[in-house]
């Protein structure tokens, strides 16, 4: 007989939670911000304190629910908004019907879908390498004497081929099959998701992805329809895992970490309310500076506003205070590093209402000034927008000013924007 859900809350400590080694062990595996340490008070038990990561862990006799500290729906607004600032409203019909946000994730991920197939299963050419008993494309003929040693057949081909199975669909059946292993209650959305696996199921090879090795997708005028269904695929990939025993699937995993989802949906509505594009206020993996000249210190601001090859602003997101052991405001330190490394009088740091008190540093001999500010996710959407509009506000306030005769400020910033 399976056991009742067992829910957690993130950064909240449930002690004594009877697990057997096998469990915890994979609980572990699955969620790796997650402390489980055998409980003092009650040995053969487990004292688990979920981190950043929220979601669900199904493991063979029940399914562990890691609950955020604010609502759902607030959770499902922000990926949404994040995904598509223009458009988030189309989803909000969906938030009521999820008690967590693995549910919520698959009620948007199954109307993307739904959306996306409308018109048909998107197809595309795919280039295939293969040997065959007559010519089709190119023969390759370098690989033609190395595997055949001159034998005039099979011949080494390499064709374009014009086929629903395209790494497009690959991506979203990989994104289907990883949801179909959890425990969906919703009978809508568990039909919605069966309907859509149903349509790419004869044509479409379902591939196995690695979180750390996803494809990279480019999106034109063909294909832009597929462009929600398709990121929140790639969404669903990174966030899921799949332990395999025996030739079968005996765990899922499913969960977000709530830091990646807060920057990314600052950067998402701070560059919507200042009205910029994604190479103008680019994401943090898209910015190296270097913090020494010999640039061996690579820094990655979350948050910056570029002006041609100059930075006229620099801030930090974080959902939850940074804590390291014997160190104090790390925060502030990294929001230090970039204000020197970019030549900026003044950075900003923008924490979740809870984590920080709004308030200003001026750094002592260094001539620089830290603000921090805080949005408040409790509230409505409405409310969280009009949150960011005075962050906003702020930052063109803050903006260092850019005139020709700043240029490029130096080498290190020169050459910071990988675009």
């Amino acid at each position: 007989m399976k056991k009742r859900p067992l829910l957690l809350t993130e950064y909240i400590t449930a002690p004594a939670v009877e697990l057997t080694a096998r469990d915890a062990t994979r609980l572990r595996r699955a969620v790796p911000t997650m402390s489980v340490v055998p409980s003092w008070d009650a040995p053969g038990a487990y004292d688990l304190t979920p981190g950043s990561e929220v979601g669900m862990v199904a493991l063979d006799d029940f399914p562990v629910v890691i609950r955020p500290k604010v609502p759902t729906d607030r959770v499902l607004f922000l990926i949404s908004y994040a995904l598509d600032p223009a458009r988030w409203q189309q989803w909000t019909g969906l938030y009521d019907i999820a008690d967590d946000v693995v549910e919520g994730m698959a009620a948007v991920f199954a109307q993307a879908m739904k959306r996306a197939l409308h018109r048909g299963v998107l197809q595309g050419y795919r280039f295939t390498e293969d040997a065959l008993m007559t010519v089709r494309g190119r023969v390759q003929f370098d690989e033609q004497l190395r595997r055949r040693f001159g034998a005039p057949l099979p011949l080494e081909v390499r064709f374009d081929e014009y086929t629903e199975d395209t790494e497009f669909n690959r991506v979203l059946r990989a994104a289907l099959w990883r949801l179909s292993r959890l425990p969906i209650r919703s009978r809508q959305v568990r039909s919605l998701l069966a309907f859509s696996s149903a349509v790419l199921a004869d044509t479409v090879t379902l591939v196995e992805y690695r979180r750390d090795r996803l494809p990279e997708l480019r999106w034109d005028r063909l294909n832009q329809h597929y462009r929600i269904a398709a990121e929140l695929a790639l969404l669903v990939l990174r966030s899921t895992s799949v332990e395999i025993a025996e030739g079968r699937a005996v765990g899922t995993g499913f969960v977000i970490d709530m830091n990646l989802v807060f920057e990314e949906f600052i950067r998402a509505a701070l560059r919507e309310a200042l009205g910029l594009a994604s190479s103008t206020f680019p994401s943090g993996s898209k910015v190296s500076v270097a913090l020494d000249e010999r640039a061996t210190i690579k820094l990655k601001p979350d948050l910056s506003w570029w002006a041609g090859n100059s930075c006229i602003f620099v801030g930090d997101a974080k959902y939850k205070r940074i804590s390291v052991k014997g160190i104090n405001h790390p925060d502030l330190y990294q929001l230090l590093a970039y204000t020197i490394a970019l030549d900026l009088p003044t950075g900003l740091l923008i924490y979740a209402t809870g984590e920080a008190e709004q308030t200003e540093h001026a750094v002592v001999h260094a001539g620089k000034r830290l603000e921090v500010t805080t949005v408040d996710l409790s509230g409505t959407p409405s409310r969280i927008l009009a949150d960011v509009a005075r962050i906003a506000a702020r930052i063109r306030a803050l903006r260092a000013p850019f005139a020709a005769a700043t240029g490029a400020k130096t080498e290190n910033a020169a050459s910071a924007v990988g675009l």
